[in-house]
């Protein structure tokens, strides 16, 4: 959420900004709304205090003995009790008004994010790896997986319905070991804490991270009012929300493996086939909490470690930059990795790492104190996917892929498969 403060100030270019973002501008209306506020607020204000007289006033006309003015200020005193119920209701309506369209604005993009409208205005910064050549025509991870005999998706039409998939054999135990590869190598190297998080919040988790009000559509509510996971940026982030932490404990950085949900309300007749867009799947999150200064740095730090996921397993990927029309509500600035796919011979994302600032910081009432200072500072917040675990299943099936069909374990992986070295069809 952006400062309304730095709205009243900067009103033409938060407009610019929201340009950027191919978003309406509209400042203009904010800021008519927060000067209706804060009038309503200053009438709410003048009347507690012609009350607050009026009392005092009222106890110095009784003692002086004149009782034709008490009565008349009594009658006062009960108009104004009326009229300060009413005038509290419109002011609270007003902040609700207010509150709710500040919730809805997205986050303002830094001075270097490249300008465009959608994907194909990204800016490509680096690559690694070459391609693979193959000596016959590469499949793509479904046609593999069914030939395999451990990726079925009628059964889980049957049970779910459409977007899941079943896993069996070795593929669901490369799957898993994915998720512990990923674990390991952001805790043991990276220096992230692993955190256990609930995959089931409730709405001020979804709200501290902007989620909702704006993307009610693309998550999972269940019949008590919680919410499935669309990722665990959620319940990371959230875990310095209402707090004020020690500006020299900073930065804090988790992660987690979490299942995620997500409707894909927006994605109807994309990537159908197979399980690159799924309604539940498993993905390794990274989340930093720091101060201003460090911002900038950790999405670098970031960036470089979600790499070196990409990297160990020896996948080719590149990193981009997002322009302003294809970064996300909350960022300010994103680097994207996208792994190749032999089988679609594109690359695809698998990893996005963004800055936010401090809108999340400020959604939640998440701050940090330097021991020299009184004033507190809300926390900027950065998250990541350290990776998708089923899109790089998905990558490693279509690159490691032998002409028999079958899929050769990269080094890494092999001790947390007890030395499996090729995923073979079922004899």
């Amino acid at each position: 959420m952006l400062d309304i403060k730095w709205i009243r100030e900067n009103a033409e270019a938060l407009d610019q900004a929201l340009l950027k973002r191919s978003a309406e501008p509209i400042a203009a209306k904010i800021i008519t709304m927060d000067q209706k506020r804060r009038e309503q607020i200053a009438k709410l204000q003048d009347a507690q205090e012609r009350r607050n007289s009026a009392s005092k006033e009222i106890g110095q006309a009784l003692a002086s003995g004149n009782r034709m003015l008490a009565e008349a200020l009594k009658s006062e005193m009960n108009a104004l009790k009326e009229s300060l119920s009413e005038a509290d209701a419109d002011a609270k309506q007003l902040s609700i008004a207010l509150d709710d369209e500040l919730m809805r604005i997205p986050n303002v993009p830094l001075d270097d994010v490249p300008v465009g409208n959608n994907e194909n205005d990204n800016v490509e910064l680096r690559k690694f790896g070459t391609p693979p050549a193959f000596p016959f025509e590469p499949k793509e991870h479904y046609q593999l997986g069914e030939n395999l005999g451990m990726m079925d998706f009628e059964r889980a039409s049957r049970i779910s319905g459409a977007r899941f998939t079943i896993l069996s054999g070795s593929l669901a135990r490369l799957e898993r070991a994915l998720g512990q590869f990923m674990l390991d190598l952001h805790t043991q190297e990276h220096g992230y804490k692993e955190i256990s998080a609930p995959i089931l919040v409730r709405d001020d988790a979804l709200l501290g991270t902007a989620q909702l009000p704006k993307f009610t559509e693309d998550l999972f509510r269940t019949t008590d009012d919680r919410w499935l996971i669309p990722t665990a940026e959620v319940p990371l982030t959230n875990l310095v929300r209402g707090e004020i932490v020690d500006e020299e404990s900073l930065p804090l950085r988790y992660t987690a493996l979490t299942p995620c949900f997500r409707s894909e309300a927006g994605s109807a007749g994309r990537d159908t086939r197979g399980m690159l867009r799924q309604h539940q799947f498993w993905k390794v999150e990274m989340v930093s909490i720091t101060s201003r200064e460090q911002a900038l740095d950790e999405l670098e730090r970031m960036t470089q470690c979600a790499e070196a996921v990409l990297k160990r397993l020896e996948l080719p990927f590149r990193t981009i930059v997002l322009c302003t029309g294809d970064m996300g509500f909350s960022a300010c600035k994103t680097y994207d990795l996208e792994v190749w796919l032999p089988g679609q011979n594109s690359y695809r994302e698998i990893s996005s790492c963004s800055l936010c600032g401090d809108f999340q910081g400020r959604r939640m009432n998440a701050r940090y104190r330097n021991s020299n200072e009184k004033n507190t500072h809300f926390v900027h917040t950065l998250n990541g996917s350290g990776t998708a675990v089923g899109r790089c299943l998905i990558a490693l099936m279509e690159n490691y892929q032998q002409v028999d069909g079958s899929i050769v374990i990269p080094d890494v992986l092999r001790p947390y498969l007890g030395g499996l070295e090729r995923i073979k069809a079922k004899s």
